[in-house]
This record gives C-alpha cells, sequence and structure tokens, in this order.
C-alpha cells in the first residue's frame, strides 16, 4: 500500500508547467483612462513550514484571520520579520531533484479585503483583470472563495480575469504563495531567495472594447531621417501623434521625418493608441536596430557599451522597489556616464523601462532564467534541455517580450544567464525571432552562437578580449563574423574592480568589441543592526557564498563607490587631453550620435593645487566622431617659481537636463605644465646623544632601538617598514579559480605577520641610520632595510632603502612606511583625490588640493578591507605634521591598524582605537577584479626590487 507524503492540491508546486488560468501576455502600459485599483498595501498574513500544512479554507469568505501577523506588499515575508533570507551564488540551496523540492517548504498565505471604489464602472460595462507583477515563486490565487488560478515565473506579470467574480463590497483575495517551486530550478540567479509578492498587485477594468495586446512598430530609416509607424492591435482603433500630425488606423504603416531615439538622444514623441472602449497612451521612439558588417547598429551607426548589470535592490525591501528609487538608479548611472544596462537575470519592474526610454539607456532585457546550479552534476537533467521543461521556458521568453516590446530602450533580448545549453533554448530563441525580429538575441552560453547574433562574453582577460577584436579567437565561421561584448567584467566585489580603463582602450581600438557591462550596480547589502549590513552566512544559512552578494558600483545604501567614480571617468564621452605648456587641448567626442551643442566648456589654472584664474573655454559643437585643437589662454603671470602647474579642462552640462543640472561635469582632463620642485633638507644638523634619546633638529629617538619618538610637540610611535595590506575581495580571488591568487600567497608566505630584526643603530657625522631586516617567520625571504634620517634643524628627512633578500615570487601588498598619531582629525593634502585610487583604479584620481577628515578617509565597504589610499600625494598635513614626498606617495590614515582592519569582517567589528595610524607607501599592488575575473595586469604589480624612497616631516605650528 503507498501513502502520499504530500496533499493533492499541492502537486501543481512540482509541476513543470508554468501554471494555469493565467491570460495570454500582452505589452505592459503604466496607465489609461480605464480605472484601475491598486492592491499594494497591508495585507493578513500567515506562514507554514510546509507547502500543505494549511488547507484552503483561508480563502473561503467568512474566514476569520484576525489573529493573523501583517505584511506590507509589495514585500518579502523574510524581510518583514517572518523567517530569514538565504544567499547564494549558483548552489541550489535544496537538494537538487528536480523538479522536486523540499517538504520544508515556507509557505505564506495573504488576505487582502477590499472594496470597489464609488466610481467603479458598473460589471455589465466591461470585465476586470487582476495582475501580479512579481511573485517568488509560485502562488495560487482565489478570488471571494473561488480559485482562479495558479503560476511560476517570478519576476514576470500574470493577469486573471476576474470580472464575473468581484462584488461592490468585501472582496477577499487570497493567495498563497510557496518559496519554493519547480520554478525555483529555473531562478538559480546569483542573489537572495526571498519569496513574497513583491510587485505591485492591480485590479483593472476592461471596458467593452478595450486594448488588449499591441505591438508599437517605430523603425527610422537613417538615410532619409523618416521613420515608419505602425501599430498592430488585437482591437481596432485608430493611432494619434500630435507632434507628427499622425492619425490612423491601427494595422496601417505611415512614414514622416522624425526625430530619431537613442540612449545620447531618448527623444520620444507622445501618442494615444484609442480603442471603442479604452486610451492608451504611448511613447514612441523611432530607431533601428540592425546587424550590419559585422557589429550591432542604431540607426545606422555602431554603438559602443558603457553599461551596468542591475539587479533590483533596496537594502530594507530587497526586490520590492519603487518608482522613485527606480528613478534615482538611472539618474544616477546617467550622471556617471553608464548608458547601458543588462537587465540581470530577469526583466526588471516595468516602470524601470518606462524610465530608460524617457531619460536614454540601452537594454539587454534578459528573461528570468538561470540553471546554473546544474554545473555541479556537469549540467546533468539540465530543465533547458528536458523537452518537459520548454514549454516553461517559451512561457517566459513570451511573458518578457510581450510585456516589454513597446520599450525602445530595448535593443536585445537575452535567452537568460547562466543556464548550460539546450534544446529549450533553441526553442526560445527561434520564438522570439518569430515574435519580433527588430531585435537581437544573446545568450552567453551559447558559444558557438548558434542560436545568438552576439559574441557575449564574461569576465575573459584583456589579453583574450584584444585576441577577439583583432578576429585572432577562432570558432565558428559565423562566431568570427559577429560583434563581441563582456556582458560581466569588472566584478565590482570590495576595493575594485581594477583594470577597467585598460579594456576601455581595447574597446575603443577595435571596432568588433562593442563595449561591456559592468558586474554589477549595486551591493545587496542587507540593512541589520547587528553588522550595518548583512550578507550570505549571516542569517544563519546552510550554504551561502558569504559577501559574494556585495559586488556592486553603489553600497547598499546607493552611495556611489569609488568603482563607479573610477567607471565615470573611464568611458566619459568626451576626450580631454593635452600638453599644457604647449597652449593647447585636444578635445574628441567619443559618442556615437550627439554632437556637442549640449556641453559647455571650462578652464583653470592651479598653481600647487589652488585655482588661480579660470574661465570659458570656446569649443565647437563636434559631431559624434570628431575632433579639434583648442587653444588655451595664455596663463596667468607671477606664478612664483618652483611651484607646479597645471590646466584643468571640464565639460559640464550648458543647461539643465532631465537627468542632471546646469554645470554637472561629465568629462575633464588635466594638462601638466611645471613639475614641483622637489622637497630638499640640507643636512647641516647631526644627531645629538641625550642620555636614552638622541635628538636630530626637531626629532628625538630612542637611543637604544633607533626608533622615532617625536617631531617638534608631536608624538609619534612605530614608525617602521610596513608590506601589509588587509587583502581586498579582488586580492583572495575566488575559490574556484585556478590562476594565482596573491591574497592566499601572501599569507602563506607570512606578509601578515613581519619580523623586524634590528641590526644596527648608527649614530654620527650628519646622520642617524637604522639598519634592519624585516622577514616573515619560517621563509628565507627578507627586506634589508635601512632608515637614514637628516635634518636642516626645523625639518627632518628619512630616506628608507630597501633591497630584497632571497627568492621573492610574489608581489608585494604594499611597501611604504606606517606609523601612528596619538592625535589627528583634519587632513589636508595635495595629490590624487578627492576619492581613494591605487595603480589600476587611478583614472578618476584629480591632483589638486584637498580637504576631509581621519574618518572621511575612509571607504565603507561592506566587508572592511584595504581602502582610502590617495595617489600621486606630493605633501600632506594631519596630526600636527607636514609630510612631503620624494617622490610622490600613497597615502592613509585610519584609526585601526591594517591587521584590525583585516580581521574585521562587518563594519561594526572596526572600533576606533586611540591612534591614528597612518601609511606613507612607496608603491600599492594592482587591485584586478579577480573575485571573479582576471588579477591585476603584470604592469599593475609591485614586484620585490631594491627601492629608496624619502619623506620630509615638519611639523605644523
Amino acid at each position: 500500500m503507498t501513502f502520499r507524503t504530500t496533499s493533492p492540491s499541492a502537486d501543481y508546486v512540482e509541476d513543470v508547467s508554468p501554471g494555469s488560468g493565467a491570460l495570454p501576455p500582452r505589452a505592459w502600459y503604466a496607465s489609461s483612462d480605464a480605472r484601475s485599483l491598486s492592491l499594494n498595501g497591508s495585507w493578513r498574513f500567515r506562514l507554514s513550514a510546509t507547502a500543505d500544512a494549511e488547507d484552503d479554507s483561508f480563502a473561503a469568505e467568512g474566514h476569520d484571520a484576525g489573529d493573523w501577523a501583517e505584511v506590507t506588499v509589495p514585500g518579502h515575508w523574510v524581510l518583514q520579520g517572518h523567517g530569514s533570507p538565504v544567499y547564494t551564488n549558483h548552489l541550489y540551496p535544496f537538494p537538487v531533484d528536480a523538479p522536486r523540492v523540499p517538504t520544508e517548504n515556507p509557505t505564506g498565505d495573504h488576505l487582502r479585503v477590499f472594496d470597489l471604489p464609488e466610481d467603479w464602472p458598473d460589471p455589465a460595462e466591461g470585465g476586470a483583470v487582476l495582475r501580479f507583477d512579481g511573485v517568488e515563486s509560485c502562488a495560487r490565487v482565489w478570488l471571494n472563495g473561488t480559485e482562479i488560478g495558479e503560476f511560476k515565473g517570478s519576476r514576470l506579470p500574470h493577469e486573471f480575469a476576474v470580472g464575473g467574480l468581484l462584488k461592490t463590497v468585501g472582496n477577499i483575495l487570497a493567495v498563497r504563495v510557496h518559496q519554493w517551486s519547480a520554478g525555483s530550478y529555473l531562478e538559480d540567479q546569483d542573489q537572495w531567495w526571498l519569496p513574497g509578492i513583491f510587485r505591485d498587485v492591480t485590479l483593472l477594468h476592461r471596458p467593452a472594447g478595450s486594448a488588449l495586446d499591441f505591438f508599437v512598430h517605430a523603425s527610422y530609416d537613417h538615410v532619409t531621417g523618416e521613420g515608419t509607424l505602425r501599430v498592430d492591435s488585437d482591437v481596432d482603433g485608430r493611432v494619434t501623434v500630435p507632434a507628427l500630425d499622425i492619425d490612423v488606423a491601427t494595422g496601417e504603416p505611415v512614414t514622416v521625418p522624425v526625430e530619431p531615439w537613442s540612449a545620447e538622444t531618448p527623444r520620444l514623441y507622445d501618442g494615444e493608441l484609442v480603442t471603442a472602449g479604452e486610451r492608451v497612451p504611448l511613447r514612441i521612439g523611432f530607431r533601428t536596430v540592425a546587424l550590419e558588417d559585422g557589429l550591432i547598429k542604431v540607426n545606422g551607426r555602431a554603438v559602443l557599451f558603457k553599461g551596468v548589470n542591475r539587479h533590483e535592490w533596496h537594502p530594507e525591501r530587497g526586490r520590492a522597489l519603487d518608482l522613485e528609487t527606480m528613478r534615482e538608479d538611472v539618474l544616477l548611472m546617467k550622471r556617471h556616464n553608464v548608458n547601458a544596462v543588462r537587465t540581470s537575470h530577469y526583466p526588471p519592474h516595468p516602470a524601470f523601462l518606462e524610465l530608460c526610454d524617457e531619460y536614454g539607456l540601452w537594454v539587454i532585457d534578459e528573461c528570468d532564467l538561470e540553471t546554473h546550479g546544474f554545473v555541479e552534476q556537469d549540467w546533468r537533467d539540465n530543465p533547458v534541455d528536458d523537452d518537459r521543461w520548454t514549454p516553461a521556458l517559451l512561457d517566459r521568453a513570451a511573458r518578457m517580450v510581450e510585456r516589454d516590446k513597446n520599450h525602445p530602450s530595448v535593443v536585445i533580448w537575452s535567452l537568460g544567464n547562466e543556464a548550460g545549453t539546450g534544446r529549450g533554448l533553441t526553442a526560445m530563441a527561434e520564438w522570439i525571432r518569430g515574435r519580433d525580429a527588430s531585435r537581437l538575441v544573446h545568450y552567453e552560453g551559447d558559444v558557438d552562437c548558434r542560436d545568438t547574433d552576439v559574441y557575449s562574453r564574461m569576465y575573459a582577460f584583456h589579453e583574450e578580449v584584444e585576441r577577439i577584436g583583432r578576429g585572432l579567437d577562432g570558432g565558428t565561421l559565423k562566431r568570427r563574423r559577429l560583434p563581441f561584448i563582456l556582458c560581466e567584467y569588472g566584478h565590482a566585489m570590495g576595493n575594485g574592480p581594477g583594470g577597467i580603463a585598460d579594456y576601455q582602450r581595447l574597446f575603443e581600438s577595435h571596432e568588433r568589441l562593442q563595449g561591456g557591462f559592468i558586474w554589477e550596480w549595486i551591493d545587496h547589502g542587507v540593512k541589520d543592526d547587528r553588522y550595518g549590513y548583512a550578507y550570505g552566512g549571516d542569517f544563519g544559512e546552510e550554504l551561502h557564498d558569504g559577501n559574494f552578494v556585495c559586488d556592486g558600483l553603489l553600497f547598499p545604501d546607493r552611495t556611489p563607490s569609488p568603482g563607479l567614480v573610477e567607471f565615470k571617468k573611464v568611458v566619459e564621452p568626451v576626450a580631454i587631453s593635452g600638453d599644457g605648456a604647449d597652449g593647447a587641448v585636444r578635445i574628441v567626442n567619443k559618442q556615437d550620435f550627439a554632437d556637442l551643442s549640449a556641453l559647455a566648456f571650462t578652464w583653470a589654472f592651479q598653481v600647487d593645487g589652488e585655482t588661480i584664474e579660470s574661465g570659458s573655454l570656446p569649443v565647437p559643437a563636434l559631431a559624434a566622431g570628431e575632433s579639434a585643437e583648442v587653444k588655451l589662454p595664455a596663463p596667468p603671470e607671477g606664478v612664483p617659481g618652483g611651484a607646479e602647474t597645471q590646466w584643468t579642462v571640464r565639460a559640464v552640462l550648458a543647461e539643465d537636463t532631465a537627468w542632471a543640472p546646469r554645470g554637472h561635469v561629465v568629462a575633464w582632463g588635466l594638462l601638466p605644465v611645471a613639475a614641483r620642485a622637489l622637497p630638499s633638507v640640507a643636512a647641516t644638523e647631526g644627531p645629538v646623544p641625550d642620555g636614552a634619546l638622541i635628538t636630530l633638529g626637531p626629532a628625538s629617538f630612542d637611543a637604544r632601538t633607533g626608533a622615532l619618538r617625536t617631531i617638534g610637540s608631536v608624538e609619534v610611535t612605530g614608525l617602521r617598514l610596513d608590506v601589509w595590506r588587509a587583502p581586498t575581495d579582488n586580492d583572495e580571488g575566488a575559490p574556484w579559480q585556478s590562476d594565482v591568487r596573491h591574497g592566499e600567497l601572501w599569507r602563506k608566505l607570512g606578509l601578515h605577520r613581519m619580523r623586524h630584526r634590528l641590526d644596527a643603530v648608527e649614530s654620527g657625522g650628519d646622520a642617524l641610520t637604522v639598519r634592519t631586516r624585516v622577514a616573515p617567520a619560517g621563509w628565507e625571504v627578507g627586506l634589508a632595510t635601512v632608515y637614514r634620517w637628516t635634518s636642516d634643524g626645523n625639518r627632518l628627512r628619512l630616506t628608507v632603502s630597501v633591497t630584497p633578500e632571497g627568492d621573492w615570487t610574489v608581489p608585494l601588498p604594499r611597501l611604504g612606511v606606517r606609523f601612528g598619531l596619538s592625535e589627528a582629525e583634519a587632513v589636508t593634502w595635495f595629490g590624487g583625490g578627492p576619492g581613494e585610487a591605487y595603480p589600476d583604479t587611478r583614472a578618476a584620481s584629480q591632483v589638486g588640493r584637498w580637504r576631509s577628515t581621519v574618518d572621511g578617509m575612509q571607504t565603507p565597504y561592506v566587508r572592511p578591507q584595504e581602502n582610502g589610499a590617495r595617489a600621486d600625494v606630493r605633501w600632506a598635513e594631519l596630526g600636527g605634521l607636514r609630510i612631503e614626498g620624494d617622490p610622490e606617495f600613497w597615502f592613509s590614515a585610519r584609526r585601526w591598524t591594517n591587521e584590525q582592519l583585516d580581521a574585521a569582517r562587518h563594519r561594526t567589528d572596526l572600533v576606533p582605537g586611540g591612534t591614528v595610524w597612518v601609511n606613507l607607501d612607496h608603491g600599492q599592488h594592482g587591485i584586478g577584479s579577480q573575485s571573479c575575473g582576471p588579477g591585476p595586469l603584470p604592469r599593475y604589480y609591485l614586484n620585490a626590487a631594491p627601492a629608496e624612497f624619502s619623506f620630509v616631516f615638519s611639523e605644523v605650528r
């Protein structure tokens, strides 16, 4: 005898079908003159441990839910005090036995009671549709006790006809949501698993004769300058576009002169689709996407994607985003010169695409599909190569395409992400092409490009990308004739990504390379009183991938990271360069479509980092791709000898725009004129023994150890060579990588526990010399280090000489000196700023005079790590000291040691101490993006080699 272990009523949870009862997918639009009622807000909620723990009686009229909890919809119940979120990169957080899921399946019953507004049309005047824009991962729905359907496809819309079930008052909407379902196997994206009704729920009145589905075809002929509009509609009607004097029947094409839509010039025409029962506003952008000459072209021109991958995220609401948060994302992208978005790895809230249309962003719209966890069994039983799952795959493709097809910003459809290969993907590509031949098809996993129009890769190394650009990559003939993009690169986890300027130089050097998309837009940190922001493992998950979920260009609160500031500079649409001494600047318009008429140019002349004169710079309105040499004004007179001078030329918005105010800096360039005079200290005073101390000019030293004690009245502790930095996520690399991971090698070698042996203290003549050997226990390698101190009576010069000993097979994390100050708050420096920079992340570092505080110099990465170094510093002042460098140096200051920073796992682990620790570095190792990509290029290695560098200290009075 066989007994079922689950209720038959829950069998749909493990059914591979997409569901039942839903209406065919159709185009989404924000509003029309038909009535609608938002059902967002407070819902009654009950959580059960299994899918069948409760019967269906809660959906019946009269059920008493008075003792239930309440949750906010849109929202995730695990972020509202009911259960906990789970983070995995690619491992399924349950046993892989598709389509089966665990018996332990958190299930949330939701109830919403609502009345129809008094002015809601009479039921005899049409029908009604209930729309869910997003529910994770499987939902079953009842209205007024009648079951209307169930569905899977978390980030996709589902609509149900409910007109015959509505009442004037006391409508009861019941929704049962299961965290795990067969659909979960298709949704293994790198993100938190967050069950709930997380997008809008809306009741739509559908008048008789209202619009059903419609398709806006708006192409552009770049030769004639004309656009052709045709709106196909399931219901006959008329289309009007007043600005173009268009008034035509649906299905009828009309060709008129238009201004085309592009991400740089997002011209939209307001129109209207009028049927017998509804008036639907249209926002029409004319543009044509084509694969021509082996390139992605829009309106006849090749485009260069300067993109980001965007997951939807809010640190308190998860993937439940409101319109203003979406708008904030788009505005931040535009202000940082981002021109493209890949909606990784699912269609976003549809309102986000409206914003992309309005403000101007190219979009790769990606289907809600990823089966990455099957890689652990060599893709065996992968659903995308199993015909039983193909209807679900086609349903997901159709719901994406039909919902989003009227957005001009969407130029490429993506089949999904990291789902292996199989017949189901081919079926999806064929269906998409049959439905919409006006866009290209993308899928990174299609290595031979059998089903796709773009050769796409993730995290390819620079050398390989260059070979691809030169056409030397091999592969099938079809692939070699296709354009190339990096759909993911520059993994922005923690400090970094490094090397993106080197990628951009390749993109701009080879026509076939049409750009890429940084991974990713925002850190998925969960706001948490314990840690500041929590990441994988902080909620007791059985399986998790730690802070791999915090890999964005924005911190969780949407503060731009140094990585985003760097990206803005690297991809800026205007190149400004030249030799400041020859009195001219070269301006290059790097845009694909727009001229420079929207920009104004300014100049500033700086002396020792401070602007003494500035003005406007006349620059012609260069067309896309054009360049010009522009004469600079005569330099100001009276500049003191030995001063460092430079021009700074900026391109700023000439007028207010929809995305930034007048004066917003779009691009800038520094043009050096005269180099600074290096600091010089004549050794006119020698060391003087004074009991347990030695004095030298303004300084005192320990007579036995040679350790610096004071400079004037400023106490100094622990000055010595420092080679350790708290490894960044990119130093640590990823455990699955087979190439060298420097963070791991540094720890193995013991660079975090260096011993400092004192060999000699030599006091005589004009110098105090301290000889040491700095080396890790257990190994023969070391650094012979000599500190030589001299003074002119007022200033103190330290010259550090470092000679490697033994066979150093790994580069150093850093090379410089570290010391402690008992007090320091305000910081001023002349050098790179305002933010941090490292050897391969320094494009955005502007040489100038900057002011901050010790606390303000920290970069608050979600997982603490090396941060805050300012590059190319000439001098710095803090804690009563002025420090000048010969040559320029990296400078950082923090209220904890590098070792304490290394030990911290969350921001809250960092507790300020009584000492400010200052690092003056002659060199820093590069950053790279090895948290999921290549490490730093060899030219950014800090190899162990003989080095000599000097600092001049003086007391600031």
